[in-house]
């Protein structure tokens, strides 16, 4: 259950209510009036929570559960403890999200600007934005409708944004351009230098980094990630990307729409990365690749070349999945045979 301190619930709802927030189906015998008063986990869920399964590894806490309701694919309905109403949905996890959202909506935005917060008279601010206290809104810069800007944040000179954004506490944004419904969250930096420089026996040359950042719609940034502008041409961030905290994305990058980038990866300049890409933890992309649409990045690869369309790749370096698991039963066939000399 969500601590009340931090999270506001907006229930009851009616169990008909939480299907059709989920787009589930009640199952056999379900009471469609009876009321719950809040989501929670499968462990700790009361009579009066409603719950979900999505991972197989848990049904036997699914099946000793004492939740209410629970959202379930219909193919494990049946092992639901008696007292339990399942509600079938064919992707659970999804089902939840939506009654999550149902019983915990997010606070309405109050329109305002704190008085300690420094909004530039040319800053342009859309209707029912606020703007927080300590927050900097720089020469120029453009904020579409209801926009928040959290404690501290600062958002630099001819910076523009689109529509109902989110920048989390202490993150800056310069040289850059963001779409519609972005998250920004605490700690983010967007648009600042990329690491360019000329490199010579005398010394190193900073080159000037003269591009942008581009956000398209839909795309949530995490916590203290780094996205460095263009050295010429701009790093683009395609829509409906997610990109998790401690993330690097260097100069020149470009992500496709829809890709999920996980903790702690370096993603290096120039290097192209395609539609619904999916790159594990701590993996390290060197620069100028070109990774193809739907390939997957296994959690701390290495990846030196380019990678085609489709393929799963792990290790360092990064090979195909298959290969990588050859090398893998080789390299402990080898070491039971030495271990037998």
């Amino acid at each position: 259950m969500a601590d009340p301190r931090f999270f506001r619930c907006a229930g009851p709802f009616s169990l008909r209510q939480v299907a059709e927030a989920a787009k589930a189906e009640l199952g056999d015998g379900a009471d469609g009036d009876r009321a719950f008063v809040d989501v929670a986990p499968l462990d700790v869920a009361g009579p009066e929570h409603v719950a979900f399964l999505d991972n197989r590894r848990y049904v036997e806490a699914f099946s000793v559960s004492r939740a209410g309701a629970c959202l379930v694919h219909p193919d494990l309905a049946g092992r639901a403890p008696r007292g339990m109403m399942p509600l079938l949905s064919r992707e659970p996890y999804h089902a939840y999200a939506r009654v999550a959202a149902l019983f915990h909506p997010a606070p309405e935005v109050e329109p305002g600007v704190h008085p300690s917060a420094v909004v530039a008279d040319s800053a342009v601010l859309g209707e029912g934005c606020r703007i927080e206290a300590g927050a900097v809104i720089g020469a120029r810069a453009r904020l579409g409708a209801r926009c928040l800007v959290h404690p501290n944040a600062v958002i630099a000179d001819g910076v523009e944004m689109g529509d109902d954004c989110v920048v989390g506490a202490c993150a800056s944004l310069s040289h850059c351009i963001i779409g519609n419904r972005v998250v920004i969250n605490p700690g983010v930096r967007i648009g600042q230098d990329g690491f360019g420089f000329a490199l010579g026996a005398a010394g190193h040359r900073k080159v000037p980094q003269l591009g942008r950042v581009i956000i398209e719609d839909d795309v949530d940034i995490g916590a203290n990630t780094t996205i460095d502008r263009g050295a010429g041409p701009d790093t683009i961030i395609g829509r409906g990307t997610i990109i998790d905290n401690l993330v690097q994305i260097a100069h020149n990058v470009r992500l496709g729409r829809g890709c999920v980038v996980v903790a702690q990866v370096g993603i290096s300049g120039s290097t192209h990365v395609g539609d619904h890409v999916m790159i594990g933890g701590q993996a390290g992309l060197t620069g100028h690749l070109s990774i193809g649409n739907g390939a997957r990045i296994g959690a701390q690869s290495g990846v030196v070349r380019d990678i085609p369309a489709g393929t799963t790749v792990m290790g360092t370096p990064a090979v195909p999945n298959r290969e990588y698991w050859r090398q893998i039963l080789t390299l402990a066939a080898l070491g039971k045979k030495k271990q037998g000399d």
